[in-house]
């Protein structure tokens, strides 16, 4: 592909997400297919994120933090970003240039998603400091098994509202094993054009760098047994 990838995004698992007064647009449903890098000819560009030139210099990848906004909370430190990255085969790196742990605004609310590659940079995004998600319509069966497979908890608090909890840990898992490694696979995917090829690739990625190397399901369910034990 040109060196100035088309970007693109990690679907996130809020569908119809609602909290407070906010509404939110159903990522999963609406907005799979939009590409960023498409846009209506009536209407300006407004690029969805900071663009940062590629620097082309050989030089490492730097890790920029932004304030997460109010409410919010980043999932994963630069210091954990960087031990993931530094597990992985070093020639998947090659391309990459910045990872920003990017800054929640009430333009972003309107499409919530966990994460996004944009030309050489990983973009990853806050989520709420309480670790829980509400969603006002019925997730659907690969939402629901997506996060269950990190340690995500479901529940049905009332009629026509179900809720998804996150640990700490099983956060941090999902962000560094499946967020962080998906659109790693889009950077380093120069063979895929269509979206449907590119987040097929992008999915395969995550599972085959990040979920099974990092222990898979077996390695998941332990973890939640002795979270558990120790609850008890």
């Amino acid at each position: 592909m040109k060196s100035r990838r088309q970007h693109s995004s990690k679907p996130s698992i809020r569908q119809a997400k609602r909290q407070s007064t906010r509404s939110y647009i159903s990522w999963s449903q609406r907005a799979r297919r939009l590409q960023f890098g498409t846009r209506d000819s009536r209407e300006p560009f407004s690029p969805p994120e900071d663009w940062y030139e590629p620097k082309e210099d050989g030089s490492a990848y730097r890790i920029i933090v932004q304030p997460p906004g109010e409410g919010y909370r980043h999932a994963v430190t630069p210091e954990q970003i960087r031990r993931r990255l530094e597990s992985l085969p070093q020639r998947f790196l090659q391309g990459l240039e910045f990872v920003q742990l990017s800054r929640m605004t009430r333009k972003k609310q309107s499409f919530p998603c966990y994460g996004m590659q944009w030309g050489a940079a990983l973009y990853l995004y806050p989520l709420e400091k309480s670790l829980e998600e509400i969603f006002y319509s019925p997730p659907r069966p690969n939402v629901l098994n997506e996060a269950t497979m990190y340690g995500g908890r479901w529940d049905r608090p009332a009629t026509g509202v179900w809720r998804l909890t996150w640990s700490p840990a099983a956060i941090e898992d999902f962000y560094l094993n499946n967020i962080l490694i998906h659109e790693l696979g889009h950077l380093v995917d120069d063979r895929n054009s269509t979206y449907t090829d590119r987040e097929r690739y992008a999915e395969w990625f995550a599972i085959e760098y990040g979920y099974r190397p990092t222990g898979g399901r077996q390695a998941r369910r332990q973890a939640v047994q002795r979270r558990r034990h120790h609850n008890q």
